[in-house]
This record gives structure tokens, C-alpha cells and sequence, in this order.
């Protein structure tokens, strides 16, 4: 047999289930915003033609920012 819970008391669950699920949403977004990007090396492009030179580009794991440098 269910439990009996007053409405208020269900109101309050559902709203923290909800800061909940925004809390686990947000993760990782708010810290790009403020620009704590999480940088990891793409493999993929590592050679610039016109430079001749080596270029390592790093891209955000979380929001996918792409930053570059000659190496």
C-alpha cells in the first residue's frame, strides 16, 4: 500500500528533485562560462600548410571552444 504524504510534503520533493536535476544540467557549462575550460589536445588537426609549422589545438571537453598554438 502507497504511503500517504500531504501536499505540501509532495510539493516540496518534487522541488528538490528538480533543483536536482537543473543542479546536474548545469554541470560543467557554468565553469566554461566563467572560463575554466577543461582542455584536452585534438589529434585530428596537427599540421598547419600555410605556416609549415606544427600546431597543437586543444579543444574543450565540456563546451567544445577550440584554442590553437604553434609549436
Amino acid at each position: 500500500m502507497p504511503e500517504v504524504v500531504s501536499i505540501a510534503e509532495a510539493a516540496r520533493r518534487r522541488a528538490r528533485r528538480q533543483r536536482a536535476d537543473a543542479r546536474e544540467g548545469a554541470r560543467g557549462k557554468t565553469l566554461c562560462k566563467r572560463g575554466f575550460h577543461k582542455w584536452i589536445i585534438d589529434q585530428r588537426k596537427q599540421f598547419d600548410v600555410r605556416e609549415g609549422k606544427l600546431v597543437t589545438v586543444r579543444r574543450c571537453a565540456r563546451c567544445d571552444a577550440v584554442k590553437s598554438s604553434l609549436d
